[in-house]
């Protein structure tokens, strides 16, 4: 039982490891090469303590289990998400308001609007990848329009997020920071434009923006930039399409929601969300000793909520391991379960998904997979790479929106 092998994660998130982890060692110690180790925590209650008390249980050193960080560059710039308070809620405040639901449901013509364009580029052909040409597209397109940059550069940057989370491949190192210096890059450019030529756009309002009185910086900017572009983009990419790799699992799930996708929907994706967690943790250092379940945690250890197995813990759900499109209540932590850190974009996140579940279950008739998926080589993130899939070709709605 390896949590770091991201072969443990192939097919999906390690359930069976998981449940042997919620019954018999729900608070494990778990040993890191080339690191101090940390401590996994499984079950959903401890995962939603874990992740609603900052002050015992800090973002500052980082979020993913590797330490990036050196003690030295405790002042450096950092992320958002690698902020406890008041800094963080400043920093989050920022963006705020592009994302509470009166925005989103602002938003919501322009995404179904895109969730028709994506469906009418591939419906003719008979067979696409669900993954690249369909799930990957709808949230890369939405937080281009937000940033104000082209759709397509839109999608350029996602794949950038993607090779960041991948597993370090032996043979390129380096990638992962290649594609961070390359992220950054652009969004140095994109902020020096705004900062001389304003537009309605949010790169605008945050390359203007002050904190504490201060201009956010052109690094600040960058970061806040690259959150953005990574966290708009891996719930739904990986939601919808191994969303519905489930759904073509179990027919009977796909069956039933197709007969009433009015009054199922909604139930459907918060269930979706549970069963494919498309997040797979998230790591806070302890601030202080603090007793967890039944271990010690000293002051500096890593501990790190595993959301996907809380979401399938039968101390929290009934049948955990039954997909159930009409769970309710469904109370699943798939955007982080609450807190500080709870996910800034879960209303739009749930707009993407809805607009294009829709289109693929009304459009794409005949869906079925056409080769074995390609998952994720991440422990980070859940989800397939690629779902080469085939379906009746039928006449588009229309021609191209415009970008």
């Amino acid at each position: 039982m390896d949590l770091l092998d991201p072969d443990a994660f192939d097919g999906g998130q390690p359930h069976e490891a998981f449940a042997w982890l919620r019954d018999n060692d729900p608070v494990h110690w778990h040993r890191e090469p080339g690191g101090p180790g940390f401590w996994a925590v499984t079950r959903y209650d401890d995962v939603k303590l874990v992740g609603r008390d900052p002050a015992a249980f800090s973002s500052a050193g980082g979020i993913l289990i590797p330490d990036v960080r050196a003690a030295q560059d405790d002042d450096a710039p950092r992320m958002m998400l690698e902020m406890d308070a008041p800094d963080h809620t400043r920093y989050r405040r920022l963006a705020v308001p592009e994302f509470l639901p009166k925005a989103v449901k602002g938003m919501a013509p322009r995404v179904e609007a895109l969730a028709v364009r994506i469906i009418d580029d591939v419906i003719e052909r008979g067979e696409c990848d669900l993954v690249t040409e369909v799930a990957g597209l709808m949230p890369s397109y939405v937080i281009a329009e937000m940033l104000g940059v082209p759709l397509a550069d839109g999608v350029e940057l996602y794949d950038l997020t993607e090779t960041i989370h991948s597993t370090p491949d032996p043979e390129n190192p380096d990638a992962g920071m290649t594609a961070v210096m390359a992220m950054l890059e652009y969004a140095r450019g994109v902020w020096a434009d705004r900062r001389a030529e304003p537009r309605d756009d949010l790169s605008t309002a945050l390359a203007h923006a002050t904190v504490n009185g201060e201009p956010l910086s052109e690094i600040d900017f960058g970061l806040y930039f690259l959150l953005l572009v990574d966290a708009g983009g891996d719930t739904t990419r990986n939601l919808v399409a191994t969303g519905m790799l489930a759904l073509l699992e179990h027919p009977d799930q796909l069956d039933l929601l197709r007969g009433d996708l009015d009054g199922r929907l909604d139930a459907a994706i918060e269930e979706l969300l549970r069963w494919v967690s498309p997040v797979v943790y998230m790591r806070r250092t302890a601030t202080r000793p603090v007793r967890l379940g039944d271990k010690q945690i000293a002051a500096g250890d890593k501990v790190v909520m595993y959301y996907g197995s809380a979401n399938r813990d039968p101390r929290a759900f009934t049948d955990p391991d039954v997909l159930d499109i009409g769970r309710g209540p469904n109370p699943h932590v798939a955007f982080g379960g609450g807190g500080p850190h709870y996910c800034l974009g879960a209303h739009l996140g749930r707009a993407e998904i809805r607009a294009m579940l829709r289109e693929i279950l009304t459009r794409l008739r005949g869906l079925r997979t056409a080769q074995r998926p390609e998952w994720l080589t991440s422990t980070f993130i859940s989800g397939v790479k690629h779902l080469p899939v085939e379906f009746d070709p039928a006449p588009r709605l229309g021609p191209l929106l415009a970008d």
